[in-house]
């Protein structure tokens, strides 16, 4: 499905770059597009008219989650843009990449709060370029519009993502788009392949009594794994021999793993409003809604080997070939209800969530007997409330379990206040209940310790957060979390395998979080900032104490007529020292190590940006100072960080 979704891309995009309109002399305007056009533009000697009502502006453009939240395509270049130009396209402060570009991530942060009634895959280090529902866009448009995104890859390959969105009418929006990336890598054995396909519909009717948004995702995500280096490579690379500046020469645990993760979604969020009215007097839009959400999704996910590794253990077999296979099916029925009575708008739901975590068979081995499946069927009803006095905007969610096997609730209250343009105060408290991911459940493997049953508590999480944004002052948030029942993996003593642990005490956790810019003329310096504290618990989640970047660069329009303007500076980046995690790849989990400290090492990087009217071009020397520094930089024992990389890239917005 992925290769038919691709061809459709290229064509539509194909389309698109040919209807694009030439607009000749029209001035320059930084992320404003205002088009008074009302004559005929040839296009390969056919006549086409365009006739657009009034002035169109950026605005017009609208991007919108699946919350309804909406934004607006956004050509401007700032440096929160640079963070983010990366293969998961957000701002990775809070992680620390592998060597190859999509690869995964080690986390040096954490987010508590985003929590729901039911238990994921697991797999998680295989999830940062996976396509959720909260990372689906749709798109409201007065003209069709393309977005494209290259950047280069590391030593061979490219990233290449794009979308494609028109209108049929103003009542109906869709957008196709699609990222490919391929990338070599410098150390043996990491080649990363990976595709996404998104398909999305924004529809209403012209009285906007019925609505629907809807999407496609089909994703492909491959990762060979060459399990870090030897104990003689790393001393090698430790040492700086110049014999192995070559990454290719340094010997990795194995040459012949590969992990897979595919999946399939098809969405849609619809409703229909049975009474409206606006009340002029009261100021509040009265209405009864009844709406339905479906999602239905499939994964698989595979870890092959041509030959078992020692470092495992022993094996069932000689070749490895673990495959998990996971489906889930959500129905969600919900009346919303917007009055003066209420207040605002309350909403009832009940929802149904069906799945089945699944291996191929069961297992009886000298350790017991295990089961080749979880599966289960669970209701659950809870009811929201969305209200605005005054300058506080107030949400209060609540949702639990009342039928199946699997126990749970969730409660959050959110409020933020605005007391002008220039300051917001976002707060929340939340406490959920469920039960730990699927993967600390049950899992199966060709590997003798790699299989297991557990019969765990469900994790218990009560979190509070404070958020202030003062635009020409500050940013400051802070999290503060305690987590019952917290489920992890560890090896225990050394030479030991991987297994799922439930801890025994309370963990505490503690995130501060300041950002700050200066700016004197075209001058500026960026500054982020990251405390955190484990006060209990500190044996089972490891976090460095503190996470800084800062970014001094120069910004400004340059040549007359102000067709150009740059950005050029250096990132500065460093975390503490601190007990980092290690990757295993048999079940795509980082897990606790306790023996040695990684960090303590800075990261420099020199960019320069450019930006033509749409088009945003971005150079980047990555970690040039690694070239006369110290080896001592790790994304995860026994896997090193990327040296010095010199990076292209660029995004490009195509508007009719």
């Amino acid at each position: 499905m992925t290769k038919y979704l691709t061809v459709l891309f290229l064509l539509c995009f194909g389309l698109s770059a040919v209807a694009q309109i030439d607009r000749g002399g029209f001035p320059s305007l930084d992320n404003r597009f205002v088009e008074d056009i009302d004559d005929t533009t040839r296009i390969n000697t056919k006549e086409i008219k365009i006739k657009l009502s009034g002035k169109t502006f950026f605005k017009d453009y609208k991007i919108i989650d699946y919350k309804n939240d909406t934004t607006f395509v956004d050509t401007t270049l700032g440096i929160k843009k640079d963070y983010s130009f990366n293969y998961i396209r957000k701002d990775n402060l809070e992680l620390i990449a592998f060597a190859n570009q999509g690869q995964t991530f080690n986390n040096l942060a954490y987010t508590f709060s985003n929590n729901t009634l039911i238990p994921k895959i697991g797999a998680r280090a295989q999830h940062f370029n996976f396509y959720q529902v909260e990372d689906i866009k749709y798109f409201y448009v007065p003209t069709p519009t393309t977005q494209l995104m290259y950047r280069s890859g590391m030593e061979q390959g490219q990233i290449f993502d794009g979308f494609f969105t028109f209108n049929t009418s103003e009542q109906l929006n869709a957008s196709i788009a699609f990222k490919g990336m391929r990338s070599l890598g410098i150390y043996r054995n990491s080649l990363s392949d990976h595709g996404n396909a998104r398909v999305t519909l924004n529809y209403h009717t012209k009285n906007n009594r019925y609505n629907i948004r809807t999407h496609l995702v089909a994703q492909d995500l491959n990762n060979d794994q060459n399990g870090g280096l030897t104990d003689d490579s790393i001393e090698a690379f430790e040492s700086g021999d110049p014999n192995f500046n070559d990454r290719n020469r340094l010997v990795t645990n194995f040459t012949d793993a590969k992990s897979t993760l595919r999946g399939n979604r098809y969405y849609f969020d619809h409703n229909y409003k049975i009474w409206t009215k606006n009340d002029s007097l009261k100021r509040i839009p009265s209405g009864l809604t009844i709406g339905h959400v479906f999602n239905y999704e499939r994964k698989n996910f595979e870890y092959r080997q041509e030959i078992a590794s020692p470092i495992f253990g022993d094996a069932f077999t000689s070749e490895i070939n673990d495959k998990l296979k996971y489906s889930k099916l959500f129905n969600e029925v919900y009346l919303s209800l917007n009055s003066p009575i209420t207040l605002g708008e309350v909403k009832f739901k009940v929802n149904n969530f069906n799945y089945n975590y699944k291996y191929n068979s069961v297992l009886i081995s000298d350790d017991g007997f295990i089961d080749s499946n979880l599966n289960g069927n669970i209701i659950a009803v809870g009811g929201e409330w969305n209200t605005k006095l005054k300058k506080i905007n107030l949400n209060i969610d609540a949702s639990t379990n009342i039928s199946g096997n699997l126990n749970g609730h969730n409660i959050s209250a959110k409020a933020s206040f605005v007391k002008d343009s220039l300051v917001r105060f976002n707060a929340g408290v939340f406490r959920n209940s469920k039960a730990p991911n699927f993967n600390f459940l049950l899992n199966q493997s060709a590997y003798k310790a790699f299989n297991w049953q557990n019969n765990f508590k469900n994790e218990d999480m009560n979190g509070f957060n404070f958020e202030i944004d003062a635009k020409k002052w500050i940013y400051a948030s802070v999290e503060i979390t305690n987590i019952n029942n917290y489920t992890y993996f560890d090896a225990p003593n050394p030479g030991e395998q991987t297994k799922p642990v439930q801890a025994s005490e309370t963990v505490n956790y503690l995130k501060l979080k300041l950002s700050k810019e200066i700016k004197f003329g075209n001058f500026a310096l960026d500054n982020q900032f990251i405390y955190q504290n484990v006060s209990a618990g500190a044996n089972v989640l490891n976090v460095p104490d503190f996470i800084t970047r800062n970014t001094f660069y120069y910004a400004n329009y340059i040549f007359k007529g102000k067709p150009l303007f740059i950005q050029t500076g250096v990132t500065f980046s460093y975390f503490s020292k601190y007990y980092m995690n290690t990757y295993n790849p048999v079940i795509s989990e980082f897990y606790l190590q306790n023996s040695q400290k990684y960090g303590g090492f800075p990261l420099l990087d020199f960019f320069v940006n450019i930006k033509v009217r749409t088009m945003r071009v971005y150079f980047k020397l990555e970690h040039f100072n690694s070239s006369f520094g110290e080896n001592n930089y790790y994304s995860a024992p026994t896997y090193p960080y990327r040296d010095f990389t010199i990076r292209f890239g660029l995004v490009w917005n195509f508007f009719i």
